[in-house]
């Protein structure tokens, strides 16, 4: 094959590839909320339930221990990882069908990548500017979704 008719191919596979991208819907940023909120009552709530009631005696130990949120954190961001890395969705973003995916590929994210999605998101939930942040993006990425490489999008 010619160069010349290589470079024609490569630049007909680009634009493919950018019609393909542009066609993805991001996710709206009240769907979102709505589905870490119901993430929040379906996995975070039972976690802390079964820690305070099953391990220790009650919400007083709970509420003096100092280990016990960093478990149940620790636990929902390994559960919120692995959902993540095999389905590309919690039970919050499956109820509003919404998936998190890599910015590019546009495929699952791997384990380490959807933990450091979870620590950043611990992170700019503590400043609420990254949170903030899709509000005024064209592709509604969060700071976390930045640091991550990762975006949300419609199923």
């Amino acid at each position: 094959m010619r160069f010349r008719d290589l470079k024609k191919k490569k630049q007909l596979q680009d634009k493919k590839e950018k019609n393909e991208q542009s066609k993805v819907h991001y996710a709206n940023y009240t769907d979102r909320i709505k589905a870490f909120i119901t993430d929040m009552f379906m996995i975070y709530a039972p976690i802390l339930y079964i820690i305070t009631y099953v391990f220790l005696d009650g919400k007083e130990d709970f509420q003096s221990s100092q280990i016990a949120p960093f478990i149940g954190v620790s636990l929902y961001g390994f559960i919120y990882a692995i959902l993540l890395t095999k389905l590309a969705q919690t039970p919050g973003k499956k109820a509003y069908t919404i998936k998190v995916v890599d910015d590019k590929s546009l495929k699952n994210i791997g384990f380490i990548k959807a933990l450091w999605r979870f620590v950043a998101f611990l992170f700019t939930a503590t400043t609420l500017l990254g949170l903030l942040l899709p509000l005024y993006r064209k592709d509604k990425k969060a700071l976390h979704d930045i640091m991550a490489s990762t975006v949300v999008i419609v199923e």
